[in-house]
């Protein structure tokens, strides 16, 4: 893992980001990338031409500066090679853009936990960053003083489709050293048969060399509260799941699910593209 973005709006959710990112950067001398977006007025372009918001642009600019530099002077980020910087977009737009021009592995954003995200990466912003990026991201709830991936929930309906981000997930398992807890959800709506459950996930497994598992088929009255249920009755560290671009989450993970989980569950989030 050679890059980490860290979109920060200074918020203290944010900043529990930041730090799960140094625990990871100190164990694989991965490099950490702190971007602040700036989203200019609506009608900035009118504004830079004529002169008038300029000193109120360069106010907000030099204050961004100042807390990144204070950022980085914190004690966590010691002996870590860390950069920063500041973008002019809109905030989902920059850490995607951002994102392919360093060439990330992985980006962390911070979140409330059960009431959605802080300020800047509240709601549509955080949910384009989750559906369009092309690396997973980590979505942190709460403060992580030491970050693990032990139990590592990763919940699908092992479709062939999911077979690229289940792939990227087994990377992700073996540089946490995770156990993994492979669970499919079982539905009113969506039931399958044990029988069947349990032959499509082998058959899904089949395609793959992965080491520290275990299968589940888990019932309950939504997706949502299965996942989040079953991580609970596991003790889960971390939960994974695909995301399916401008679709939202592929299959049973569409509409409001995908937001609900990522906003409602305690626990931190994963996500794979598929």
């Amino acid at each position: 893992m050679k890059r980490i973005l860290i979109p920060t709006d200074f918020s203290a959710y944010s900043e529990e980001a930041l730090k799960v990112a140094a625990q990871i950067a100190k164990k694989y001398n991965s490099e950490i990338i702190l971007l602040h977006m700036l989203e200019l007025p609506v009608n900035a372009n009118v504004a830079i031409g004529g002169g008038k918001s300029i000193p109120e642009i360069m106010f907000y600019k030099n204050k961004a500066i100042s807390n990144l530099e204070k950022l980085m002077g914190s004690d966590y980020l010691k002996g870590l090679n860390v950069s920063e910087a500041i973008e002019f977009k809109k905030v989902y737009e920059g850490v995607l853009d951002a994102s392919e021009k360093n060439n990330v592995d992985l980006i962390i954003m911070g979140s409330h936990g059960t009431s959605g995200f802080d300020e800047l990466l509240v709601g549509s912003n955080a949910e384009k960053v989750v559906r369009f990026s092309k690396v997973p991201v980590l979505v942190v709830k709460n403060e992580a003083k030491e970050f693990k991936a032990r139990n590592f929930v990763f919940a699908s309906d092992f479709s062939k489709e999911t077979r690229k981000p289940f792939r990227k997930m087994i990377e992700f398992a073996r540089i946490f050293d995770s156990n993994l807890f492979l669970v499919m959800i079982n539905t009113p709506n969506s039931f399958k048969t044990t029988h069947d459950a349990e032959k499509i996930m082998r058959g899904f497994i089949a395609n793959f060399d992965v080491e520290n598992y275990s299968t589940h088929i888990y019932n309950d009255t939504n997706i949502e509260y299965g996942i989040t249920n079953f991580a609970n009755s596991v003790d889960a560290d971390l939960i994974g799941i695909c995301t399916h671009g401008r679709t939202g989450l592929a299959h049973f993970f569409n509409g409001s699910i995908s937001e609900d989980l990522v906003n409602h569950a305690v626990r931190p989030i994963i996500t794979f593209k598929i």
